[in-house]
């Protein structure tokens, strides 16, 4: 193969000193376009310029940075996680590819215009809406998601302005995913602890002024359903001068807790220990975790210590001032069953983690507004709902595409198998690649490029070494812009 290069002009761009992104190698064949550049964008970027040596594949994200989740979801004590940022970089430094940010999907351009300019169009631009309690008095101001708290203390753009009041002594978690144990270890973490982290300043000063004592970690389920994994529950038992206190009736037998606010009646909650040799793997080294830590629970209580404390079989019923009341619930094959019982928290803020959902961005994208994703089978974008046809040349992956699942991991395996799906429709002449398309054109937008990106990169890590952290992002759009020189 020759050494000549293929320049793919694009007008505009003042990122330089690389103002054209050069591609090496022979005159492309196939372009595909990729709509996000968190986990699912580049894991398939990875397979697809891995498998097909003819493709250039072109990334458009809504930002001007990259890393999605990773970079704005991920806790910040838990930068181990965020090392798959080596590999991503790796992928967006091969020759075939072109990062394009600070362009959005619906708005700068169609989903209409991006098919008529390439062979295969991916969408991965993940779930940014979190699903609602619809319950009345949501709104109020005491009562924000998870995802927006989780948002203001990653810097993500536009979260900045959030500030959560911390002043009141209990927080009440709904929900019990990983990320819900995410935002009480944030909460419950000692600030030292955090200041070392990328965690955002204006959160470490907001965190610095908390009278948070307590946090409430309330799920519908039982024990055997929590949804944490086992890696945040030890994190969480771990932490210095915080207490965790389990309810025992969660764990054994006939079910009859008597505290104030409580209408009582007998309930029944299966035996969690004679269960344990019937569960697979993970779930029995998760339950065994809870149990011991039920049975140490108290040992070593300090004064000024503060507490989690998780609560089961527990469904939200209604928000008061300063207190959320639930109803008790009974597990009935494994699902939630509210009964006449209630009890009610004290919950000074109360921050809902019951799931992610995505937005529909472009009027051509098939989408499940019930659902909050893209209609699909197996990543293949389906043409309508009721004929079952996959719309050739539309793909979907991520969250997007199997709603707010799994760790990054899953994200990986997910996107890998519809990128292999790309390849197998191209090679199967499923989709028409014989005619030549001319990718994105740039025009006289306001386009962030892979250099561009090193420089905010390089600027937020200068910060931060003055602050004695990894870095300290920017959370302004156009200070990323100025940074960038678009």
């Amino acid at each position: 193969m020759g050494s000549h290069y293929l320049n793919l002009w694009r007008r505009g761009l003042h990122t330089t000193p690389s103002r054209w992104q050069i591609i090496q190698g022979a005159t492309p064949t196939k372009r595909i376009c990729i709509v996000g550049a968190g986990p699912a964008g580049f894991y398939a970027a990875q397979h697809l310029l891995k498998k097909l040596d003819d493709v250039v594949v072109d990334v458009l994200e809504k930002l001007p940075v990259p890393f999605g989740l990773v970079r704005f979801g991920v806790a910040p004590d838990h930068p181990e996680v965020k090392n798959v940022i080596n590999t991503f970089t790796k992928t967006a430094e091969h020759p075939r590819l072109r990062y394009f940010g600070n362009v959005s999907l619906g708005e700068d351009i169609s989903l209409k215009e991006l098919r008529q300019r390439y062979h295969a169009v991916l969408l991965t631009y993940g779930a940014d809406q979190d699903r609602q309690l619809e319950l009345d008095n949501e709104q109020q101001g005491n009562v924000i998601s998870a995802r927006r708290f989780v948002a203001w203390y990653n810097g993500l753009p536009g979260a900045e302005n959030l500030a959560p009041d911390l002043s009141g002594r209990d927080v009440t978690i709904v929900g019990q995913g990983n990320v819900a144990v995410d935002v009480a270890r944030m909460l419950l973490s000692p600030l030292d602890a955090l200041k070392v982290t990328d965690t955002t300043e204006y959160a470490l000063e907001g965190l610095s002024r908390s009278q948070v004592e307590r946090v409430h970690l309330v799920g519908r389920r039982g024990p055997l359903q929590a949804a944490f994994t086992i890696k945040e529950l030890r994190e969480m038992l771990k932490l210095p001068n915080v207490d965790t206190r389990w309810r025992s009736d969660d764990f054994t037998g006939e079910y009859k807790h008597l505290i104030v606010f409580v209408i009582c009646i007998s309930l029944v909650v299966p035996d969690i220990e004679p269960q344990l040799e019937k569960l697979q793997r993970p779930r029995k080294r998760l339950t065994e975790l809870m149990m011991k830590s039920l049975k140490e629970q108290g040992r070593s209580l300090a004064a000024g210590t503060k507490q989690f404390l998780p609560i089961f079989l527990r469904a939200p019923k209604a928000i008061a001032l300063g207190e959320m009341e639930f109803a008790v619930t009974q597990l009935q094959e494994e699902s939630a069953v509210a009964t006449s019982a209630t009890e009610r928290l004290p919950s000074n803020l109360i921050l809902r983690s019951i799931g992610y959902k995505s937005s529909c961005v472009d009027s051509g994208i098939n989408f499940d507004a019930r659902k909050g994703n893209v209609r699909n089978r197996e990543g293949r974008v389906l043409q309508d709902e009721a004929s079952g046809r996959v719309d050739p040349g539309l793909y979907v992956a991520g969250w997007l595409g199997t709603g707010p699942t799994g760790v990054i991991l899953t994200t990986m395996s997910g996107a890998f198998a519809v990128a292999k799906s790309i390849c197998d429709d191209i090679a199967s002449n499923a989709l028409d690649t014989s005619s030549s398309k001319p990718g994105y054109d740039a025009d006289d937008k306001r386009i962030v490029t892979w250099d561009g990106w090193k420089r905010i990169d390089a600027f937020e890590v200068e910060a931060g070494k003055a602050l004695g952290k990894p870095r300290e992002k920017i959370v302004n759009v156009e200070e990323m812009l100025r940074i960038a020189g678009v």
